[in-house]
């Protein structure tokens, strides 16, 4: 399977979380969450390219949080 490329929005399937491509070290691809924070490895045939809608909720997630001040 061919891996996303770096700076693309993809889904973790096995968690359903949403993530920036920020590399592929080893057999891995490394994901970033929208907005930042820490990276987590995900097998390539675990991930999937996000949607415009699962692209929306994350950046929505992401600015209501930070309304909330619960991140920077």
């Amino acid at each position: 399977m061919q891996k996303p490329p770096i700076g693309s929005h993809a889904v973790d399937v096995r968690s359903g979380r949403v993530g920036v491509v920020m590399g592929h070290e080893g057999p891995y691809v490394q994901l970033r969450p929208y907005g930042g924070g820490r990276e987590w490895d995900v097998e390539p045939e675990a991930v999937r390219p996000a949607t415009p809608s699962e692209r929306l909720s994350a950046a929505t997630a992401y600015a209501n949080a930070r309304s909330r001040g619960e991140v920077l």
